[in-house]
């Protein structure tokens, strides 16, 4: 392609009635990640000279979207009437290039590697057009590629189809590569006279064979051309890309104890020698440094999770840190920029939220700290809670270093423990405590003699 100008055309606009969505079809997540995000990332890999994506149905939706690629034109096909009808109107755009690859938007599967073979192929044939095929396993419904023996390639429709060329299962996977000087020709040429009333942009292809054009076809796995039309076949692609991205990681050197039953996200990044155990889900921008254990059931979402952390089970963790040999869970819920800083732990039951938990201090069991500060070893007691709302607004919490708080501690903030400090169990802490200091906060005890038993005797 020496010299020559590419431009990649993702077909986007139609509705995909059979979702039965809201949402635009290409929008419709696959694990956590819009449809569209996928073949976006291997298009803009391929380095094209521009990339546009053709929106229709809920077009402002699939826009929003697009803002996350800067470098990707949104076009639109106010009426939604066939494939050719779409390459026609976007013509404006493509006709700058010198080649135009059009694609479908659900195709998540093909991979960078097939579609630079595809183009080359394209390139190397001088073909005024090349269309990607593959081997059906279950050819019906396809438009049939047939072979000639002059080189020529066409495409049969299967209800077209001889009894003989129904035998056929190379099939057409609806991604094409023009010539742009030999499409611009030939594309007003299109007619819509078919049931549907629309314009087929595998008609394009008949022309230019009409026509003597060159017209090729390259073969590329079936896996990667599978596109999404129904509810079940989103599930069915769902898994299959979980499986891929899975795959990806144990080659990576991570271990996954059941790969079914571990979910992980396309942009997540994981060390060698991570342990994910069943049930793990890592969404997100996520990160898990090497030797790191994922217990049972921990989700994690724009997590960083760095070297030797152990969650243990059931942990969530949303938008925050753990440090190297942390440790979290069961059952803990870190959350909104929270730190667990090195060998800091955080255990049964525990909150974090807004937290720093700094070098070695403990949150052991039972415990809610919000928009608070933790120094280093520190020892939060079984049933504390910083008390960081008044109702309106968030107040701070700041405990200094080697602090222990005393079981049952609800320090009312905005309020500073000093260093060294201690609470006593049960205290309500509505004051600094300086450093070295005890906080006593709880009514003296007063014991009614016999009150107790004469309470048993008047119930009888």
């Amino acid at each position: 392609m020496e010299n020559s100008t590419l431009g990649i055309l993702v077909m986007a606009a139609g509705k995909g009635t059979r979702m039965k969505s809201d949402l635009p079809k290409v929008l419709l997540p696959i694990l956590d990640k819009p449809m569209l995000g996928y073949l976006l990332k291997t298009v803009l890999n391929c380095e094209p000279d521009g990339v546009a994506v053709l929106v229709g149905h809920r077009g402002e939706q699939v826009c929003d979207y697009l803002k996350a690629f800067p470098s990707v034109e949104p076009l639109w096909q106010r009426e939604q009437l066939g494939t050719g009808h779409a390459v026609r109107v976007s013509r404006p755009w493509w006709e700058r290039f010198d080649h135009v690859l059009v694609l479908n938007g659900d195709l998540p599967l093909l991979s960078l590697k097939t579609l630079r073979s595809f183009l080359n192929e394209h390139f190397d044939a001088k073909a005024a057009c090349s269309l990607l095929s593959f081997i059906a396993r279950r050819p019906d419904g396809y438009g049939r590629v047939v072979r000639r023996p002059d080189g020529g390639v066409g495409i049969v429709e299967h209800k077209d189809a001889s009894p003989q060329q129904r035998l056929v299962k190379e099939v057409n996977a609806g991604c094409y590569v023009f010539d742009v000087k030999r499409l611009s020709p030939v594309i007003d040429r299109l007619k819509n006279d078919n049931a549907q009333r629309e314009y087929y942009l595998p008609d394009v292809v008949a022309l230019m064979s009409e026509a003597g054009l060159r017209v090729c076809a390259s073969v590329a796995e079936e896996e990667e051309t599978l596109g999404v039309n129904t509810q079940a076949e989103l599930a069915a692609m769902t898994t299959r890309v979980r499986d891929v991205l899975v795959g990806h990681w144990m080659a990576e050197g991570v271990r996954v104890l059941d790969p079914s039953a571990v979910w992980i996200g396309p942009d997540v990044k994981l060390a060698p020698d991570v342990s994910l155990m069943p049930g793990v889900q890592i969404w997100g921008n996520s990160e898990v440094g090497e030797g790191s254990v994922v217990g049972p059931y921990c989700v994690l979402r724009n997590a960083r999770l760095g070297r030797r952390v152990h969650l243990v089970a059931n942990v969530i963790v949303e938008d925050s840190a753990l440090c190297d040999d942390s440790k979290a869970g069961p059952f803990a819920y870190i959350r909104e920029r929270s730190l667990l800083s090195e060998d800091a732990f955080a255990g049964k039951f525990v909150e974090l939220k807004k937290t720093t938990v700094g070098k070695g201090s403990k949150v052991p069991h039972l415990s809610y700290m919000g928009d608070a500060v933790l120094g280093e070893n520190v020892n939060i007691g079984a049933g504390s809670v910083t008390c960081n709302y008044d109702g309106k607004n968030k107040f701070p919490t700041t405990i200094g270093d080697r602090c222990f708080v005393g079981s049952d501690t609800m320090m009312v903030a905005p309020v500073t423990l000093g260093d060294d400090s201690m609470t006593a169990a049960g205290s309500t802490i509505t004051a600094d405590v300086p450093a070295g200091a005890l906080g006593v906060g709880r009514a003296r005890q007063k014991n009614l003699e016999g009150w107790a038993l004469k309470k048993k005797q008047m119930e009888k």
